[in-house]
């Protein structure tokens, strides 16, 4: 088999900490005063911390200054951190562990490449975090997705060429941040809006079981143009 590695994303992936992140935004919005609903919450996924407040912000067209904005950042942070800190094992996403499971199988490493700046702190929570062979999140990188810098590190600490790494994402900043990186992408959820991934499956659940040693291996060694693996 072809030398592989994979870099995957954290929220919407491995673990759902989109509802945490959504109850803490909603309850900034209501404090500022206007409605930030779940369709809202979509366009935060994948961005850093700072360009959520800043769309957030647009939404209920609210002007702050800089210093309020770093006060409402360290506050929602703290709201998010209680969530958390209730999380366990069991709010691991079905297919993941399996999946983890597979990849040490096959002598495949992965590492992770998030933009959440408590992604260390999540992945102890769910008992995951001495599985990875590195952890690239939001204290390491200066770009945010789609910009690619995150998941080249990621290919760094796997020792890989950017065109031996498969990503894992379920936001289209980071379809595009993979694509952008020249690495084989996978879109996990809405195929629709996810269309511009390699591979596409609702969930990790889905995932035949020759995917890393027949097709991505076909995949990096051909060289050929990206073949859809599109799931209703």
């Amino acid at each position: 088999m072809n030398k592989v590695g994979v870099i995957f994303d954290l929220d919407g992936v491995i673990v759902d900490t989109a509802k945490y992140h959504f109850l803490a935004w909603k309850d900034l919005a209501d404090e500022l005063g206007f409605e930030f609903t779940e369709s809202h919450n979509e366009l935060l996924k994948g961005v850093s911390r700072v360009r959520s407040l800043e769309i957030l912000l647009d939404i209920g067209k609210v002007e702050l200054s800089e210093e309020k904005k770093q006060d409402y950042l360290v506050s929602k942070n703290e709201h998010y951190l209680e969530y958390i800190y209730k999380m366990g094992p069991e709010e691991i996403l079905p297919g993941a562990s399996q999946l983890l499971d597979a990849l040490d199988a096959l002598g495949i490493h992965y590492v992770l490449g998030s933009a959440s700046k408590n992604a260390p702190l999540i992945l102890k929570q769910v008992n995951l975090f001495n599985r990875f062979a590195g952890i690239v999140d939001g204290n390491s990188v200066s770009k945010a997705k789609p910009d690619p810098e995150v998941f080249l590190i990621g290919a760094q600490k796997l020792n890989l060429k950017p065109e031996q790494c498969v990503v894992f994402e379920d936001a289209i900043a980071g379809v595009e941040a993979a694509n952008r990186a020249h690495m084989i992408s996978v879109g996990i959820g809405d195929a629709k809006t996810l269309h511009e991934a390699d591979f596409n499956f609702n969930n990790l659940t889905e995932l035949p079981q020759d995917f890393f040693t027949k097709v991505i291996s076909e995949k990096i060694s051909n060289n050929n143009e990206p073949r859809l693996y599109k799931t209703r």
